[in-house]
C-alpha cells in the first residue's frame, strides 16, 4: 500500500496517452504493451515510489527490440490461467481469477 509506479522511456517518464495499447497496472507495476511498433523500441526502466517513506527506486534498464524474422521464439502464443482449480468464496465477497495471454 502506498506504493506508486512509474516507467521511464529512455531515462524520460513514460507519459501514457489514453489508447488502449499501453497500460500500467498500479497494484502490480506491470507495464504493458500490445502492438508494439517500431517507435516503441528503447530502453524501458519501473521506478517505485512511497510518499509514506519519502523514496523513489528504480530498477535496471529493459531492453525492448524488434525481431526482423517476425519469430516469436520463446513466446509463441501461449495462454496461462491462474487460479486453482477449486475457488472458495464467500456470497457478496469479491473473487479475482487472473488470465494472461501473450504472443503474436
Amino acid at each position: 500500500p502506498g506504493l506508486s509506479y512509474t516507467w521511464l522511456f529512455n531515462n524520460d517518464t513514460l507519459y501514457l496517452r489514453e489508447d488502449s495499447r499501453r497500460f500500467i497496472s498500479q497494484a502490480t507495476g506491470n507495464l504493458y504493451l500490445a502492438k508494439v511498433e517500431p517507435w516503441d523500441v528503447g530502453n524501458y526502466t519501473c521506478a517505485v515510489s512511497s510518499a509514506e517513506a519519502q523514496r523513489r527506486v528504480r530498477g535496471p534498464p529493459a531492453a525492448l527490440t524488434l525481431r526482423g524474422d517476425g519469430v516469436m521464439g520463446e513466446y509463441e502464443p501461449k495462454i496461462e490461467v491462474r487460479f486453482p482449480e477449486m475457488t472458495h468464496a464467500a456470497r457478496g465477497s469479491s473473487v479475482r481469477l487472473e488470465c494472461f495471454a501473450l504472443g503474436k
